[in-house]
């Protein structure tokens, strides 16, 4: 069976003529939910494109019941004419009662109250089960029309179905018949093409991407057939398809003719106004509308869009919520550039206010970026950046200062400090400064700035994070800055941190803890990334005072916040990372503290000249973990580094000492010949100062005593003992178990 874009999607009647070598596509998933249905009525509602025609003949071509069609036209609004082609295709089947044509010849026949009781009597009588279609029913707008297809709804006698195609939503009781179970309904979203059906139907076009290439034109296309058809068409000819399916938009001239005589055609002047200027929306509602295109009654008009044959999609079931198909929307801006070019900017500054107004940056900056409005895009980037670099999304804001590009973000402070600031979530120090030089470049030449203080207040931020001064000018600069902060600033819970890290590491153990826990509770509500630090922080605290119960609950605190909010993969979270595994390792996590001894080293290579003491602590604390976890040579790579860098923040004492006391720990395990310990060993070697017998620890462990038997005979081996005293005596002295508790 051989059919074009017409016959594939029935969308075009003037040209459903078949043309030779494109393939239908069979759709089995669909036609045997038909099949199947119990239901009376099928109602199958989509735009045009989306292959209702089609499946209703693959339906009829797959089930043993005559199938009867009708095709309505404008002529079928008069109910007798209407009644006369359905009698006439029921008769195909099956004689229809004379009395009905009896009615209907009368020069005035009475439609309610003789017609459609006769029709009713003699659908009802009816032998032999069979489908009636009614297709394009959108055709129908008039009252007696659509009471004689309710009547045939309700009066089909058993096992037979009427089944209805529209290109939008009819005007019939579809309530009562949901409510009474009578009624099927495949709708846009069931109509789409699937992965497997998109690549069968560009197949019979000769076309073969790969998964990925197929991936890409589904999503665009939203699975519209008729659109994956016209792509298909166009990427015919293609010599690198790849980059043509990249390329494929809205506006390629193939879907532009298309969609303008299908959809646009019959558009009133005004309506297709409405269309051109609200398709710079990616969401559109009522009162969004009236604000960007400065008039009033927008709702009426997205409800009745969406029920037309229009590709403008609800959000909800309230009908508050819109959006448009994807290439709909391209084709339509493509239109806007082309008729109205001057529109297009002040359409998106009107969003951007209207979103701004709401709280909503991410659509508030497209629009500013969109309208190529530097200054309010600069404004708006500034107020997000603590709510984007401390959730995880600093890639959004990386993404929209690329669009930019980087000569924009050069001309105007807001967005160099923007820019500043993504550096240091990505920890690239060196480019955080030059962002940073730039910006203040700017304020000194009375570059024009909505809020300069609030920038000057960034940017001795900047200064306070990167801490090339050293701990104390950073905790000074960080606490200077919370004292002038409002309660309600997302800076807040940064400068919390960076002031109680900045005292810590100077040995002000009291005044840290009570700043990190600020911090920490602060961060809780707004930036996950601040909690995660701070709890980290406060761990290391605990540690220092063998509070380790404590410094458990807190690492695994921050642990988790880092898995909630999706900030595994964030430089910054190396050091949270490396506080979990040395803890997990001393807690005998050996697997878990080995995964997160993984990821806190990945990420502290992501790190760029960052922040000297912040590369110094979370490679000491990484070289615990990995002397805990038997691993002294990456230890002794990781405290050498740290070495060498902590000659640059001299007056953070305390990171001088963990230096001091992890070298003496290496220098331990190096003099024991301890190597080679396996994961599971290690774990098992937590145990041994316990009062737990084997069997016990096996079931700890949740493996079987002979394997934990086995296990702490090759662990005593390579410790060179010969009993489970000497083994944890021997181990203590190595630095791989506390010092201070007895085996039993």
């Amino acid at each position: 069976m051989t059919s074009d874009v017409a016959a594939i999607t029935h969308s075009s009647r003037a040209a459903s003529e078949p043309a030779a070598g494109s393939a239908l596509v069979p759709r089995p998933r669909l036609i045997r939910k038909l099949a199947q249905s119990p239901t009376t009525v099928i109602l199958l509602t989509a735009p045009s494109g989306y292959g209702k025609s089609v499946l209703l003949e693959q339906w009829a071509a797959a089930d043993p019941r005559p199938f009867v069609s009708v095709l309505l036209g404008d002529e079928h609004n008069d109910p007798s004419l209407l009644i006369a082609s359905i009698a006439e295709a029921l008769g195909r089947v099956e004689p229809v009662s004379a009395d009905v044509s009896a009615a209907l010849a009368t020069p005035s026949p009475s439609i309610e109250t003789v017609v459609l009781p006769r029709l009713a009597k003699a659908l009802a009588g009816r032998q032999v089960p069979m489908v009636l279609v009614l297709d394009d029913l959108e055709r129908i707008e008039s009252p007696q029309s659509l009471e004689v297809v309710s009547a045939v709804a309700s009066n089909l006698a058993k096992g037979s179905q009427l089944a209805l195609a529209t290109r939008t939503e009819p005007a019939l009781p579809i309530g009562r018949l949901r409510a009474h179970r009578r009624l099927t309904e495949l709708g846009r979203g069931d109509l789409m093409m699937t992965k497997a059906e998109s690549g069968s139907l560009l197949g019979g076009l000769n076309l073969e991407p790969t998964p990925k290439q197929l991936d890409v034109l589904v999503r665009h296309t939203e699975g519209w057939p008729v659109a994956l058809y016209l792509a298909g068409l166009a990427l015919g000819e293609a010599d690198d398809l790849g980059k043509a399916i990249a390329r494929f938009a809205g506006d390629d001239r193939i879907v532009v003719d298309y969609l303008g005589e299908e959809f646009l055609g019959p558009v009133s002047r005004r309506r297709l106004e409405f269309l051109r200027r609200a398709s710079v929306l990616d969401r559109l509602s009522g009162p969004l509308c009236d604000a960007v295109l400065g008039r009033t009654g927008s709702a009426t008009v997205l409800r009745d869009l969406s029920r037309s044959n229009m590709l403008l999609m609800p959000l909800d079931r309230r009908d508050e919520w819109f959006r448009f198909h994807a290439l709909f929307q391209e084709m339509l801006r493509s239109e806007l550039r082309r008729v109205e070019p001057e529109a297009e900017t002040e359409l998106n500054l009107h969003a951007s206010e209207w979103w701004a107004a709401r709280g909503d940056w991410d659509r508030a900056i497209h629009h500013a970026i969109e309208a190529n409005a530097p200054d309010r895009a600069g404004d708006l980037l500034w107020k997000g950046v603590p709510e984007y670099m401390t959730r995880g999304r600093n890639a959004t804001v990386v993404g929209w200062l690329a669009n930019l590009g980087e000569e924009t973000v050069a001309s105007d402070p807001a967005l160099s400090l923007t820019a500043a600031y993504a550096e240091i979530t990505l920890g690239v120090g060196p480019r955080a400064e030059h962002w940073a030089a730039v910006s203040r470049g700017l304020l000194d030449a009375g570059a024009s700035a909505i809020d300069a203080n609030s920038l000057e207040l960034g940017l001795a931020l900047v200064d306070a994070a990167l801490a090339r001064d050293g701990v104390a000018a950073m905790s000074a600069t960080a606490a200077a800055a919370a004292e002038v902060l409002p309660e309600e600033s997302p800076w807040l819970s940064m400068s919390l941190f960076i002031d109680g890290a900045g005292l810590h590491l100077r040995g002000l153990r009291e005044e840290a803890r009570g700043r990190l826990a600020d911090g920490a509770r602060r961060g809780s509500v707004g930036a996950p990334s601040i909690q995660a630090l701070s709890l980290s922080q406060l761990a290391l605290l605990a540690t220092e005072e063998d509070g380790w119960q404590q410094a458990e609950l807190l690492a695994s605190q921050g642990r988790a916040q880092i898995d909630r909010s999706g900030l595994v993969e964030a430089p910054l979270m190396a050091m949270p990372l490396a506080v979990s595994a040395f803890v997990r390792a001393r807690s005998g996590l050996v697997e878990k503290a080995a995964a997160d001894l993984r990821l806190g080293t990945q990420l502290l290579a992501a790190l760029d000249e960052f922040s000297p003491w912040y590369e110094v602590e979370t490679r000491v604390v990484l070289a615990r973990a990995a002397l805990r976890l038997g691993d002294a040579t990456a230890a002794g790579s990781l405290l050498d580094e740290a070495s060498r860098l902590a000659k640059l923040v001299p007056d953070a004492v305390v990171l001088g000492v963990w230096i001091e006391e992890a070298a003496a720990a290496i220098e331990s395990v190096s003099a024991a010949g301890v190597t080679g310990l396996s994961p599971a060993e290690l774990r098992v070697l937590q145990f041994l100062p316990t009062h737990l017998s084997f069997p016990e620890i096996a079931a700890r462990l949740y493996v079987s005593p002979n394997t934990v038997k086995t296990q702490a005979q090759a662990l005593y081996r390579k410790l060179g003992v010969g009993s489970r005293r000497e083994a944890v005596e021997h181990a203590q002295g190595a630095g791989l178990l506390d010092a201070g508790k007895s085996p039993a």
